[in-house]
């Protein structure tokens, strides 16, 4: 039976756009006045992947299984779009499937057009899929179909993905050239206990040279090194094997993130990038119409930090019980004095949304500048570090070389 795509004015003069099926253009006509409705326009459109079989499902080939940041920002991109432009969401859906490169993504929103065609709301649908549409996702969709102003929650969902896309790589890619250069360094270190040192040993003994305290010292590090390279690494794996499943722990997981506060500047950019995340989601729920308490508690769910977690906790108690939201972080030391007096003005204006956003782009230009400047400052640092340390090992290792042949030249 033929599908029909049509754009239709009912008794009220409201616009519906929509997909039904007819045996013909007479039919569909006829089953849209006994609804009602008086046609504008239709279309006949081609059956997509409405009901795809197992084969053509596995002819799609797909770039990568599970679902990052990219993948959302495309698929509320799209979806906005299309709803914007009043195609109906089953027939969105369908148009995005075969287009999504993430495998967990394709079978999530496959099950989440068979849910939505059952009849389930897309708020509901997406509920099911927790791991890929946390509460955040859910909570935004809900207001949205509620207040009948789904394209544009969505649109303000994709920049959201966008910007934490963007501070995520301005991230990675400050840190990613220092990791490099210290595990460049740890090799080039290892590579000499392991090889070179060695044969030098040998030479030295063979030669019967009087060794200073500093390659002596040199030596005997890489001689302990070498011989007990496997238990070293066993050990280790061992330390990191427990400190990384204790800090999983509720108790392990506060202490490890009190750890990390108290180092200088280390602390200071991760309670800076906190505090970006806490107010852009709060700009984005509060602006979207999701009440305040219901923000914090989504908010609070999806910080990953339990420190951070627990102070809006307590905040969100304290709005509970009828106190400002300015006045409850005020109390708490983790928030600077800047964030908490614009919130306040936001409080008293009514543009809490505008004001949580105006500080979510401070501490986004706060951690990208301070990204570019990390970047710029640890290379030398560690182009030090190795150049020392490598240093230090050639000079110990070739001063007795030195000497010997000052000696021999010496006779």
């Amino acid at each position: 039976m033929p599908t029909y795509n049509y754009t239709a004015r009912d008794s009220t003069g409201k616009i519906k756009n929509d997909m039904t099926e007819a045996l013909n253009e007479q039919a569909l006509v006829d089953k849209l006045q006994a609804q009602g409705f008086f046609i504008i326009k239709y279309s006949e459109v081609l059956q997509m992947i409405q009901e795809q079989t197992p084969q053509k499902s596995a002819e799609i080939h797909f770039n990568h299984t599970k679902v990052n940041l990219q993948d959302l920002l495309v698929f509320s991109r799209q979806l906005a779009t299309m709803l914007e432009a009043g195609v109906a969401l089953i027939r969105s859906l369908d148009v995005i499937v075969p287009q999504i490169q993430s495998k967990n993504l394709y079978n999530a929103v496959r099950q989440i057009r068979t849910d939505v065609e059952g009849g389930k709301s897309l708020s509901v649908s997406l509920s099911k899929h927790p791991k890929i549409f946390g509460q955040f996702w859910v909570s935004l969709v809900e207001v949205g179909e509620a207040a009948g102003t789904m394209p544009q929650v969505l649109n303000k969902l994709a920049l959201h993905v966008e910007d934490e896309a963007a501070l995520q790589s301005t991230v990675v890619s400050a840190v990613i050239y220092p990791a490099i250069l210290c595990v460049v360094s740890i090799g080039a270190i290892i590579f000499f206990a392991l090889v070179v040192a060695p044969k030098f040993e040998d030479i030295f003994t063979q030669m019967h040279a009087e060794l200073p305290m500093i390659t002596k010292m040199l030596l005997g590090t890489f001689k302990f090194i070498k011989q007990y390279i496997i238990l070293i690494g066993a050990v280790v794996t061992v330390i990191i094997f427990i400190l990384k499943n204790y800090f999983k722990t509720p108790r392990g997981k506060i202490q490890y993130e009190q750890i990390i506060f108290r180092i200088p500047i280390i602390g200071d950019i991760t309670r800076t990038i906190l505090m970006e995340r806490f107010t852009s989601q709060m700009a984005l729920l509060i602006g979207s119409g999701v009440p305040i308490l219901l923000s914090l508690d989504i908010v609070e769910r999806l910080v990953d930090n339990a420190s951070f977690g627990l102070l809006i906790a307590k905040i969100r108690q304290e709005v509970r019980e009828g106190k400002g939201l300015a006045d409850s972080m005020i109390k708490e030391n983790f928030f600077p004095s800047m964030a908490v007096q614009m919130i306040k003005v936001g409080e008293e204006t009514g543009e809490l949304a505008k004001m949580f956003n105006h500080v979510a782009l401070f501490y986004k230009a706060s951690v990208e500048a301070f990204m570019k400047r990390f970047g710029t400052i640890f290379e030398p640092f560690m182009l030090l570090f190795m150049a020392g340390a490598i240093g230090i090992i050639v000079v110990s290792i070739f001063m007795p070389l030195f000497k010997l042949g000052q000696s021999g030249g010496g006779h």
